[in-house]
């Protein structure tokens, strides 16, 4: 709330000293009983609570270093209210929220799960920028079944002309949902841009360019989890790499292109969707050179431009494709991580799961020349 903010703010300012949630409570009650905020009185207290404790959760990690300094939230972004149990009822499918005289109306998404049945410990309300509005069921469930094994280890290599590429030799190309839409999304963007501010039509504009975001942002979330979702039901262990997307979206003539893609979403669903299944995901060291490692006789090159799709190995003369190397590379790594090594991987030794420091190569090598072609 503005309000809370505000004052946590003047108070740490002036006096250095922090807030319990216990004092934003009590403040809470008395900006009821005043004129200027008096209109708080008219919802239910349950969600202004729970965005007290949310607020109180964000200075936490601001004070041990977790997170930035909480900020004020735009009033055009997305907005959302959480009900805990006494907050609402639902019966027999029907949801009424506290201070509301009526049930409110509302069309369920899941025809497989009986919504008269359903008993939910929590319930969000949410509005986004384009205007439409969604709720949210959270319900206590049991722990999933663990998926049947495949038999299957799979390394990934993840790129931008091909979203990734499999150890098995398998392409799927990156369908760059943003560079589709963006020519509309330029067009919604200059009209806004015409419109005056506080204006009627700049808000319709607004929440035009809203709608093709939404558009744009449904489309990648649904293609990586149908990609996430082959992935953990066709293998045991998937090996990926630790990619340092905040700082790779720092180069701006990749930043759009890196975004788009979605890397560190297609990361945290195999992350768990893995749990979920009982699948194995290893995550190898960002400083692992899959890409210049030779996959058949472990041979790395001193170095390797970003243009060279393929290269030969100066030790065993294989001919290599950058990216499905690299995956070969991922995958040998994942199975020595899991102590799963199989004879005649190369590169195990230089793994890691996670971590900034640099691996060092288990084979002394001379250093060779090297014949690349884009």
């Amino acid at each position: 709330m503005e309000q809370d903010l505000a004052e946590r703010s003047l108070r740490y300012r002036t006096e250095g000293a922090r807030t319990s949630y216990r004092e934003t409570d009590a403040a809470l009650t008395a900006w009821k009983r005043g004129e200027e905020l008096a209109f708080l009185s008219e919802v239910s207290c349950v969600p202004l609570q729970q965005t007290l404790r949310h607020q109180h959760t964000a200075f936490g990690n601001f004070f041990t270093g977790r997170a930035r300094y909480p900020r004020l939230k735009s009033r055009a972004g997305r907005q959302s209210a959480h009900f805990t149990r006494s907050a609402f009822r639902m019966r027999e499918g029907v949801l009424t929220l506290a201070k509301t005289s009526t049930p409110l109306r509302f069309v369920w998404s899941f025809g497989e799960v009986d919504l008269a049945a359903l008993d939910p410990t929590m319930v969000v309300a949410s509005r986004e920028p384009d205007g439409r509005w969604y709720l949210t069921f959270a319900v206590d469930a049991d722990t999933p079944t663990p998926a049947e094994p495949a038999g299957h280890a799979v390394g990934v290599d993840l790129g931008l002309t091909d979203l990734l590429v499999t150890s098995d030799g398998e392409r799927i190309a990156n369908p760059r949902h943003l560079v589709r839409k963006a020519r509309n999304l330029a067009r919604y963007q200059r009209r806004m841009a015409r419109c005056e501010r506080g204006s009627t039509n700049r808000r319709k504009a607004k929440a035009k360019v809203a709608r093709a975001h939404r558009k744009v942002r449904t489309a990648r979330q649904d293609f990586l989890h149908r990609t996430t979702t082959g992935l953990v039901r066709s293998a045991d262990v998937i090996a990926i790499e630790d990619l340092s997307v905040r700082n790779m979206v720092r180069n701006r003539h990749l930043s759009r292109a890196i975004a788009d893609a979605g890397w560190g979403e297609l990361r945290r669903q195999l992350e768990y969707k893995c749990a979920r299944a009982g699948r194995t995901l290893v995550v190898i060291d960002r400083w692992f050179p899959s890409s210049k490692t030779c996959s058949v006789c472990g041979h790395v090159l001193a170095e390797l431009a970003l243009s060279a799709r393929h290269w030969t190995c100066p030790g065993c003369r294989t001919r290599h494709d950058r990216d499905l190397n690299a995956a070969k590379n991922i995958l040998a790594a994942g199975r020595a991580a899991t102590r799963d090594a199989v004879p005649g991987d190369a590169c195990g030794a230089d793994v890691r799961r996670q971590g900034p420091s640099l691996p060092r190569s288990a084979m002394k090598q001379e250093t060779r020349a090297v014949r690349h072609s884009a």
